[in-house]
């Protein structure tokens, strides 16, 4: 089976929100549910023909496809984690996504309406940044289509695409044989797009054995304010993104101290997000495989319905994929208190507790619409690593405090 690949939209995330208790308290606490109703409605982001639409219940094997337009078109690439396939060769699994360039037509309005909420004055530059981030989330998907890549220089098709505009691929990396292998773990391969745009990937090559790291990335190392509304949509769309104090000083050390393992951020936020996140764990962080979340719905809402609702079933079904393709590896999960983190790694070790060696989680202080007197009680924490070992999981306030226990990880091995 390939592994994760590099969002959870391809799959398992797709499934209805399940809203948990954890859930709940967010969304009573910081009043999502009125906020969301006030939100615009986005009419043109499933604005294709009838031939695509019908097409498209064909997924993988559409025989109708066509190929994307080079001068209307997009397609992203997503970075994604390579791995040995049954033969001894490189493989790895392509996401791709595909869209119509600049065909949010209600951007102007979105645009308007974030300043509004936000109380940003009329400052064009700043309505730019907004505009910047905010397209994604508004332009048309393309489903039914495929593109041409180049894949280590080499030509090769991906799709067609299926109803979500989203293509996956399992595909082996040219220049090998299977009595010469000369590619190994930590190297990194490459595809891109050809003569259209868009964004090329990065393939990190990890072996079947060692540490490896999942990490949340909403206010365990990006500061989000998942708790607030108003907060999300300053952190996401207008503010310079914030990492979280100590946090990049402490994913150096980890990557210092165990040899640089391969990292799988996993996050509920959209993969309409993935430049804008990818530019950010660039600029702190070591490169990792991103899960993102699907984002099929129609009214800005839903951006904030997949950050605050189901993100427990989302996750776990996120990490099973990861532990189908790397069930020997040794996992360090990362999260914090805002959401569902502990309850989700909870459940993972639980299911699989040779699979996990180490729980962090961040106590989120200091937002006001948190009810921090239920997200952080120790009640909870109990609750959610029932039957976990206490020298399993740890809640902490600041980095410094996990560096001896990584140090001693590394002294035990994988």
């Amino acid at each position: 089976m390939a592994p994760e690949s590099a969002s959870a939209m391809a799959g398992q995330a797709r499934q209805r929100f399940q809203e948990t208790e954890e859930d709940r308290i967010t969304r009573e606490s910081g009043k999502f549910p009125d906020f969301e109703k006030t939100m615009p409605a986005l009419m043109h982001r499933f604005q294709f023909s009838l031939k695509d639409n019908l097409s498209s219940y064909l997924g993988s094997h559409n025989p109708f496809y066509k190929y994307v337009d080079p001068e209307k078109d997009l397609v992203w690439l997503f970075d994604s984690t390579g791995y040995k396939d049954r033969l001894g060769l490189w493989s790895t699994e392509v996401v791709a996504a595909y869209f119509v360039k600049n065909s949010g037509k209600d951007l102007g309005e979105v645009v308007a309406w974030i300043s509004e909420q936000v109380g940003l004055a009329d400052d064009d530059q700043a309505k730019a940044t907004i505009a910047k981030r905010v397209q994604p989330l508004l332009d048309s998907i393309l489903p039914a289509h495929a593109v041409k890549i180049e894949l280590q220089g080499v030509p090769t098709q991906l799709g067609p695409s299926g109803r979500d505009g989203i293509s996956t691929d399992s595909l082996t990396i040219p220049g090998q044989n299977i009595f010469h292998v000369d590619k190994k773990e930590g190297q990194v391969a490459n595809a891109k797009p050809i003569n259209v745009d868009g964004m090329a990937m990065r393939i990190n090559l990890v072996t079947p054995t060692g540490w490896a790291i999942i990490s949340d990335i909403d206010d365990t190392i990006k500061k989000t304010l998942t708790s607030s509304p108003i907060g999300i949509l300053k952190t996401t769309f207008t503010d310079e993104p914030e990492p979280i104090q100590g946090m990049p000083e402490f994913y150096k050390h980890i990557a210092q101290t165990l040899n640089n393992p391969p990292f799988w951020y996993l996050s509920a936020s959209p993969y309409n997000l993935y430049p804008f996140l990818r530019e950010f764990r660039d600029a702190y962080y070591p490169a990792g495989t991103m899960v993102l979340r699907d984002a099929s719905w129609m009214n800005l809402a839903g951006f904030l319905e997949n950050l605050t609702r189901g993100t427990q079933a989302y996750k776990v079904g996120a990490m099973q994929k990861i532990h189908a393709s790397f069930p020997k590896r040794k996992f360090i999960c990362i999260g914090d208190s805002t959401q569902s983190d502990p309850e989700a790694y909870g459940e993972m070790y639980r299911k699989y507790s040779k699979w996990i060696g180490a729980i962090y989680i961040r106590k989120v202080t200091g937002v006001s619409e948190m009810d921090e007197d239920k997200k952080n009680d120790p009640e909870r924490f109990e609750k959610a690593f029932k039957d976990v070992p206490n020298n399993i999981w740890c809640v902490f306030e600041d980095p410094k405090e996990l560096y001896s226990k990584v140090e001693a990880l590394q002294r035990v091995g994988s």
